[in-house]
């Protein structure tokens, strides 16, 4: 007898819903397919996702007819084709971006992430390495290991991952021949024993027949292995680990819906935390007790790493974006100079010194990256002497932020997970916004800890009054020949003649002196404001009135030394002149010897000047003498001490 239709859509939703529930309770496995160029990662992901059932009718039928057009040879489907999704990829025949799939099995759920082999494209693949718990490394087995297979390793370890897969692809083209599987698992094995990568199996596989990818081949009898996806079924998941660590959620937004409901939303990035559970907010120390822990579903009794909540406090206590709620018991630490790995990926060579934005979890603050300590050579894993990082070097620096980072070491042991969010960070260049750098920290420096800030009793505030004034920077800006000096000379005579106490700082005096074992690189000419800017700043806790000189050519560092100074005490003054105009009045015949290409790294020849955006006061010299560019600074200065 047929069922009522009522008790057949029940008895399909009952399915459903059972389905879903079965889906939802399967353990998850991120992992990267990574390795050279042309290794075959795109068509053994094609392949995993064919033998998976994850493909449908009408994209199978695509993916014949596109196979045809490229004129696959040898078979009738290209599996590439369903990953290379971009029309540079597809041309080329190669991946540029990291492309994420989703395929599911009777055991298990699974994110593979496919990331490119060219060394253009590395920064991709630390993108993809940074989420993911396994790497599935290829290696061609007609070209064995390759520089790009080294660095991807080693990359992987630095991320860490601690889990890997050397798969020998394109077994089909060497005729399954074991003698050359035997040759490549050999030459890795020296290389992985060297750099610590001891959990790690070998599989010969072949995307195009199928061999060993979701079940054993008949072409492979000599290997006793497991095919590559019951080896993917089988690898242990470091979800449990992450849950054994102490408490830790950044917290990523205060949710204030209305007056009576104040909560902090974040993802728990490790341990658990249940209601009633003392808890402590840093940076700040502050120490409260979880009073809910709420969801979209409702609240729990109890939340576990890689759930998003929100959390509510017993008690009223500061609490922001940035800050990390962590178990009151075991809290991490907070610091602010730091040794670090760091991965450059930009096209544009990192600049030791310069101001980068730094973001942590959810804390973003400025940081300054030291001179590295060394550079990592992949083929010889040598420890090399470098002044700067070129576009994907590896190296170590040191580096310092302008506060405190709430942080834990990216790997504090050699056996549990990575701590990857309060552990790894990005570096943000502040002009293009384009990331430049991926990093893991290992350590707090010891001088973080002990050197402290040592309490004054005569404060900035008493020596401005002993002096009658309020104490300020003005910092004159501008090409070479400019007339910043002869302007900045003529306002502190203006000044000293008012009754002001003022000091002058010249680039050319500086550098006979505090500057001296400075050049005119980019790099030295950061560290030469940097240092001005600081001397500046005692001046100014000192009471005095600042003035300096100095072309100071990049945006970033005089907004370096803008922040040093207290709000409103920090006066740009941009003295625009025109380059042709500058070169008339150069005295002194630089503009002719850079020009010649005896100064190189001149502003304004051969290295930029960046033009303030919105300074205080812009003096135009086209329009205005000398004598009235410093009355017109000067009646800026009165004003701004009445305010």
């Amino acid at each position: 007898m047929a069922l009522p239709h009522a008790e057949e859509r029940d008895l399909i939703a009952s399915d459903i819903s059972a389905y879903l529930a079965k889906q939802t309770s399967k353990e998850m496995l991120r992992f990267i397919t990574c390795g050279s160029v042309d290794d075959g990662k795109s068509t053994l992901i094609g392949r995993l996702l064919y033998e998976t059932r994850q493909i449908f009718d009408d994209q199978m039928a695509a993916l014949e007819a596109d196979s045809k057009r490229v004129g696959t040879q040898g078979a009738n489907i290209d599996f590439a084709l369903l990953v290379d999704g971009l029309t540079a990829e597809r041309e080329q025949g190669i991946t540029i971006d990291v492309a994420y799939r989703f395929f599911a099995t009777s055991k298990r759920k699974f994110i593979v992430a496919d990331t490119p082999g060219h060394e253009q494209y590395t920064r991709n693949m630390v993108t993809g390495a940074s989420t993911a718990d396994l790497a599935l490394l290829l290696v061609d087995a007609r070209k064995g290991v390759l520089e790009q297979t080294r660095r991807h390793s080693i990359l992987c370890n630095l991320v860490g991952i601690r889990r890997m897969v050397l798969a020998v692809t394109k077994m089909d083209l060497v005729d399954f021949d074991q003698a050359a599987f035997d040759a490549i698992v050999a030459g890795y094995r020296a290389f992985a024993d060297v750099i610590g990568i001891d959990d790690w199996i070998a599989i010969p596989v072949s995307g195009l027949t199928g061999d060993n990818v979701a079940k054993r081949g008949e072409a492979t009898s000599w290997y006793d292995g497991p095919a590559l996806l019951d080896h993917l079924e089988a690898v242990p998941v470091d979800s449990a680990a992450q849950e054994a660590k102490p408490f830790r959620m950044p917290v990523q937004w205060v949710s204030r819906p209305d007056q009576h409901f104040r909560g902090f939303a974040g993802l728990v990035a490790g341990g658990a935390i249940a209601a009633g559970d003392e808890v402590r907010i840093l940076p700040s120390g502050r120490t409260t007790r979880v009073a809910r822990i709420v969801t979209m579903d409702g609240d729990l009794p109890r939340a576990i790493a890689g759930q998003s909540v929100t959390l509510t406090f017993a008690e009223e206590v500061d609490c922001s974006r940035g800050d990390v709620i962590a178990t009151a018991k075991d809290p991490p630490h907070a610091a602010d100079q730091f040794e670090a790995t760091i991965v450059w990926m930009a096209d544009e060579a990192m600049t030791p010194g310069r101001g980068y934005w730094l973001k942590l979890g959810t804390q973003t603050v400025t940081a300054t990256v030291a001179h590295p300590k060394h550079q990592v050579n992949v083929n010889s894993l040598e420890e090399l002497a470098a002044k700067t990082l070129e576009l994907n070097a590896i190296g170590v620096a040191e580096l310092t932020t302008d506060r405190p980072l709430v942080f834990e070491p990216y790997r504090d042991d050699h056996v549990g997970p990575p701590n990857r969010v309060l552990g790894g960070f990005i570096l943000i260049d502040k002009l293009t916004n384009a990331t430049v750098a991926a990093g893991m920290l290992h350590f707090a420096l010891r001088r973080a800890e002990n050197v402290h800030w040592q309490a004054l009793d005569v404060s900035r505030e008493t020596h401005a009054k002993l002096k009658g004034q309020k104490p300020a920077v003005l910092w004159f800006t501008g090409l070479s020949g400019a007339g910043k000096s002869t302007i900045a000379n003529l306002v502190e005579k203006k000044l000293a003649a008012m009754g002001r106490h003022t000091f002058l700082l010249d680039g050319d005096n500086v550098r006979h002196g505090l500057n001296k074992d400075l050049g005119f690189t980019e790099a030295d000419r950061i560290e030469n404001i940097r240092r001005v800017g600081e001397v500046a700043k005692l001046m100014a806790d000192a009471g005095l009135i600042v003035l300096t000189a100095f072309i100071s050519p990049f945006r970033a560092e005089r907004d370096m030394v803008r922040r040093m100074m207290g709000d409103g005490e920090f006066i740009e003054v941009f003295v625009d002149t025109p380059l042709d105009e500058a070169e008339k009045r150069d005295v002194k015949g630089l503009y002719a010897k850079a020009r010649a290409g005896e100064l190189p790294n001149f502003t304004g020849i051969d290295s930029p000047y960046e033009a303030p955006e919105n300074p205080e006061l812009w003096i135009d010299t086209t329009k205005l003498s000398a004598e009235q560019a410093a009355e017109e600074i000067v009646a800026a200065i009165t004003e701004f001490e009445r305010r």
